[in-house]
């Protein structure tokens, strides 16, 4: 079956059952969210049976769902024999500049129309977009849905004038299926599309996903075990992901939000430091500032020279890319992208605002010519919007996406 054949076959299947019952057995937090949702599914990709069980290979946990059950996610459950998931509609749409993501090595200065579903396989207390990534789970986490079809996405992204399309807001290897009738489209009218994920991923699904994308982003959220299973996830199982990204040659990014008294001891700043570099020394490491949100109000807001500092970590341990986020002018060079082997400034930034960028159009250093890992615009600098001065860093900002007459805004943070 080509693309065309089944996205337009999952389309069919969403209206033959858009009036089936959800599962019985729904253990939700909110029924009529649940109700809504169960209403735009579609028949999964990613699951097989065992014995009169189905097993889903979306997410790391590898459910064994029951009749009438539900996965960790709440989203994906088995009915009638089959694993229903996900499909065609929509719970936040914007178009972010692509720093946001974060990716500093994907076409620096582009935009990136981004798009979430609802649902998570983790339930982080400080969750930063907990409204859409705890649907079913919280009965506080209520978001708009609307319907939508690929190509009316693929539309909006052209109209905004982005590069790229990604996945983001809640977990999108929970919705995979989606995301890949979404990315078929907008590969074929010549857009780059990515993931924004916690990397609880499976081998299954990353080789679901390797045909569409290009780039992968990583949620490294400790290098404690014990954390990660207070988040609802394993350590092992996020480490194992970055390495079969890293395998499956996609560009890789990869995001610790640093959390004061829970990750940001030197210890384990510099594990997981360490970690990244022993798999690629020119993995981006993102080290972002956490401010308080969802259920975690008490830790202090992370501050500048907290991120300096686990910045500096990471180039101690040989990462030759590292970056201090979401504190724009506050960071010094760590914002920067620099050359690995003389050291000049490539790319000077003011949070998603690129001021300057000299990487040359086949990805080098202008004076060592050092080669610079990432993908870079075929143009060079040509290519690349850059600004100076507050009213550029504005015009740089994430703006909401017009769609079918309706003006979508997602206002959370990344």
């Amino acid at each position: 079956m080509n693309a065309d054949e089944r996205t337009n076959s999952l389309r069919s299947d969403v209206v033959t059952v858009a009036s089936a019952p959800g599962p019985a057995k729904s253990r939700v937090a909110n029924e009529a969210l649940a109700e809504s949702l169960d209403r735009h599914t579609s028949v999964g990709s990613l699951w097989k049976m065992e014995g009169d069980r189905i097993r889903c290979f979306a997410c790391g946990h590898r459910c064994l769902i029951g009749e009438g059950l539900r996965g960790v996610c709440k989203v994906r459950f088995h009915q009638g024999g089959f694993l229903r998931v996900p499909f065609g509609y929509l719970a936040a749409l914007q178009c972010d500049p692509v720093e946001k993501k974060p990716f500093f090595h994907v076409h620096p200065g582009s935009d990136a129309l981004t798009f979430g579903m609802m649902g998570c396989d983790f339930h982080c207390p400080y969750c930063q977009n907990w409204v859409t990534s705890q649907a079913l789970r919280d009965e506080a986490s209520v978001a708009p849905i609307q319907e939508v079809t690929p190509e009316e996405l693929v539309n909006a992204a052209r109209e905004s004038d982005a590069r790229l399309v990604v996945s983001s807001y809640n977990e999108p290897l929970i919705t995979a299926e989606w995301v890949v009738a979404v990315f078929q489209k907008a590969k074929e009218a010549g857009f780059l599309c990515a993931f924004v994920s916690n990397g609880n991923a499976t081998p299954e699904a990353l080789d679901f996903l390797r045909p569409w994308i290009v780039a992968y982003k990583v949620d490294l959220k400790s290098f404690d075990d014990k954390h990660y299973r207070q988040l609802g996830g394993t350590l092992a199982q996020v480490t194992e992901t970055i390495r079969l990204v890293r395998e499956r040659r996609l560009w890789l990014e990869v995001v610790t939000l640093v959390v004061p008294g829970f990750n940001d001891s030197e210890e384990e700043l510099r594990a997981i430091a360490k970690f990244v570099a022993s798999v690629g020394r020119d993995i981006p490491w993102h080290v972002t500032a956490f401010h308080k949100d969802y259920k975690m109000t008490e830790p202090p807001d992370t501050q500048a020279q907290q991120l300096i500092r686990a910045a500096e970590i990471g180039a101690e341990e040989g990462l030759h890319f590292v970056y201090a986020g979401n504190l724009p002018g506050r960071v010094g060079r760590w914002e920067n992208t620099c050359c690995p082997g003389c050291g000049e400034t490539l790319i000077e930034r003011y949070g998603y605002l690129v001021r300057d960028y000299k990487i040359t159009a086949d990805g080098k250093c202008p004076s060592c010519r050092v080669l610079v890992p990432g993908i870079w615009p075929v143009a060079g600098a040509a290519e690349v919007r850059t600004g100076d001065g507050m009213a550029a860093y504005y015009r740089r900002l994430p703006r909401g996406v017009r769609l079918n007459d309706f003006l979508l805004r997602e206002v959370l943070t990344i």
